[in-house]
């Protein structure tokens, strides 16, 4: 074995570039509809059920883009009709069914397709007379369970005469006693996410959604088609929270209250003490933690009424960057469009994965400006031109905050390449990237725009590059802008940056991606250990303590927290069942947040979900303390990451409302501060200001 494992590893390493290319080929003339190109890519060898990390295939792309000729190709040429993805866990007659192509359904079902129950219902449900009545006609025999779920959901008189001819008769109901029994379970609850889940109980059933039927003492599911099911956990005598699970993916839900605003006594810090003003020199400040103590940022203000603001500054164009701050310097960067000044970007909780394609010529730049007056002190233009990739509809050209060491100020436009300019503006270098393509993992198409910010450290400048293929790590000199080292990942795109974790045992750098977190060593970017993930979009930036790093990501299919120890070395993931092991020193599957990254601050590690909803844990053991929504309308939304500072954490919504939570055990709000513009960067925490960037100013809050 010892002597084979090298060659095998060398074989692979040979033939695997080579099957990714044919069945890039291949989906690359899927996604645009090219049937004489799809021939030739299945005669070039590709496998027409090749499937990525997350289950997609050709069909399963052919089906979403509604291209009936291509899965009719596809179907004919051996493609398994009854594959389901793992993130969503739709087979392609589920999504043909939901997006209403009779064509394609008609095909599928002739094909062998097996979900049958489940498009059944679905079109049924959906009021689709023409489809439930095609797929009967095909099916010919439907449970009967899936029959009386559907008429009882039936909204019209065809169709309930439809469904009465094939069968369907009324749900059972519920016993009194029963009804009794779960009454108190109704209420509307919310997710971590922003889903809402209503339970009632009416005519003489239990609905979560729809009726549902007891599977156990504290378990339901759904009539009709398996696949849901709900579990209560009570606490106290009353609802603690309900999990549903969709196939493998969990979810929780919660009654959360209303919260109210409690009264500040004090803004933190001893009367008259001397503020001692320290740096915030990239993302998330010093050792990307977030937390500026001794820093004493105001508690209220209000950009709208002019109070606590010391000074605003106008910002021209678009960028998602964050402020960064070194003595009396704040940088940033920004992206002008030639075509359009709004440059409007879309802020709240959606699905929608499109990208933004505006071709016009950009100018990117690096801006410098004074720290107590906001006054603009130079601005470099770093690159002109058309960009080379779309961005997100929420993303703008400049997403990676800059990151300086008091000598160096290194900008990354992904794309457009990588500057380093000294503090009076001169450029001292800069480096092409070429093209780093980050797109939506399932459908290239959509492209996202690239958004790793870089970190510094020991005469290094070190950027992670995750992307559509060829993603790598690679560290640059910040002398000359030299590569110093680079190391391939086998990572699909993510939008997570690097930070440098000065543990215990040693100095390492952490990553975070949706196949791996990682860790490697500065001086040579060797892989030291790697654990597994599986989250499919992974947005969140390591955090770290001395004794612990955590890393997290909330897409689907799971949303894992993973606090890991220092000292690992080679494969550190969890095994089916584990929450623990040699180097992890907690784990969880759920709760992990989707676009915030968390903050560790005490003794309590603290997560925000867009939503709002911001979670407690003991940092050591992963003991959930609390889990509170903070308040706002239902809509808001946040993008930003949590920082803190002097006993509160501060959290910025997209809609421009940055909400003060005291820090601790016990969850308080202690004001609700309106800036008056909309918000997606996270904020900096130096001498006395918290600077807030807006979609169109840079804000230095502070007390007068």
């Amino acid at each position: 074995m010892r002597c084979l494992l090298p060659a095998v590893l060398l074989f692979l390493a040979a033939v695997a570039p080579a099957a990714d290319t044919k069945r890039e080929s291949l989906w690359a003339a899927v996604r645009t509809g090219d049937v004489k190109a799809i021939q030739k890519a299945l005669d070039d060898g590709a496998d027409v059920n090749a499937r990525n990390e997350y289950g997609v295939s050709a069909l399963w792309i052919a089906v979403g883009k509604a291209k009936p000729e291509v899965v009719e190709l596809l179907v004919s040429k051996g493609a398994d009709v009854n594959a389901r993805d793992d993130i969503w866990y739709n087979t392609p007659l589920s999504t043909a069914v939901g997006s209403r192509q009779l064509k394609v359904v008609e095909m599928l079902l002739k094909a062998g397709a097996k979900d049958t129950d489940a498009a059944f219902f679905a079109a049924a449900n959906s009021g689709n007379l023409t489809l439930t009545q095609a797929i009967l006609e095909q099916v010919k025999k439907v449970d009967q369970e899936t029959l009386d779920a559907a008429l009882h959901a039936a909204g019209g008189p065809e169709m309930k005469a439809l469904l009465e001819k094939a069968g369907a008769k009324p749900l059972p109901k519920m016993s009194a006693d029963d009804l009794k029994k779960w009454e108190k379970l109704a209420g509307s609850y919310d997710s971590d996410g922003g889903q809402k889940l209503s339970i009632a109980v009416k005519d003489d059933r239990l609905l979560i959604g729809r009726p549902v039927k007891a599977t156990g003492p504290d378990t339901f599911a759904p009539y009709g088609p398996p696949g849901t099911s709900f579990r209560i956990e009570m606490k106290d005598g009353a609802v603690h929270r309900i999990y549903m699970k969709r196939f493998t993916a969990e979810y929780a839900f919660y009654k959360f209250k209303e919260v109210a605003v409690k009264p500040v006594v004090s803004a933190g810090g001893p009367e008259g003490s001397a503020i001692k003003p320290s740096n915030w020199p990239s993302f998330r400040g010093l050792d990307g933690t977030g937390v500026a103590d001794g820093q004493h940022p105001p508690v209220t203000f209000n950009g709208k009424k002019n109070e606590n603001v010391r000074w605003k500054a106008d910002i021209p164009g678009l960028g998602h960057s964050c402020p960064v701050v070194w003595g009396d310097r704040i940088f940033l960067t920004t992206a002008l469009s030639s075509k359009d000044a709004e440059q409007k970007i879309r802020v709240g909780n959606y699905g929608d994965v499109s990208s933004v394609d505006d071709t016009s010529r950009h100018t990117w730049q690096v801006l410098c400006l004074d720290r107590d007056t906001g006054k603009i002190l130079w601005t470099k233009t770093a690159h002109e031109g058309t960009p080379k990739i779309k961005r997100h509809l929420k993303g703008s050209q400049a997403n990676c905050t800059v990151a300086t060491d008091g000598t160096h100020v290194v900008a990354c436009f992904g794309s457009e390449g990588l500057f380093c300019y000294d503090f009076a503006g001169k450029q001292l270098w800069q480096r092409d990237l070429s093209t780093l393509d980050s797109a939506f993992a399932l459908d290239k198409e959509y492209e996202w725009g690239f958004g790793n910010s870089p970190v510094l450290h020991d005469g290094l400048c070190i950027l992670q590059c995750d992307l559509s293929r060829d993603s790598f790590i690679a560290a640059f000199s910040l002398t000359n802008g030299e590569k110093v080292w680079t190391t391939p990942r086998d990572e699909i795109p993510s939008w997570s940056s690097p930070v440098v974790w000065k543990n215990t045992v040693r100095t390492e750098i952490v990553t975070n991606a949706a196949q791996y977190a990682r860790g490697y060593d500065p001086k040579t970017g060797a892989e030291l250990w790697r654990l597994a993930k599986k989250s499919e979009v992974t947005v969140p930036t390591p955090v770290l303590g001395k004794d612990l790093a955590f890393v997290c990501s909330g897409n689907r299919p799971i949303q894992p927290i993973i606090a890991i120890k220092p000292g690992a070395m080679g494969d550190i993931s969890l095994k089916e069942g584990e929450t623990k092991n040699k180097f992890v020193a907690w784990g969880t599957m759920r709760g992990g947040p989707y676009m915030p990254t968390p903050i560790l601050y005490g003794d309590y590690f603290y997560t925000c979900s867009n939503s709002g909803v911001l979670a407690c844990y003991e940092a050591k053991t992963g003991k959930e303390v609390y889990k509170e929504r903070t308040g706002g309308a239902a809509s808001i939304s946040y993008t930003a990451s949590p920082v803190a500072a002097d006993g509160r954490i501060y959290l910025t919504s997209e809609q421009g409302e940055v909400r003060v939570v005291k820090a601790g055990p016990n969850f308080e709000l202690l004001a609700v501060n309106e800036v008056g513009d909309l918000c997606m960067p996270t904020p900096a925490i130096a001498n006395g200001m918290l600077f807030v960037r807006s979609q169109h100013h840079l804000w230095a809050f502070g007390t007068k």
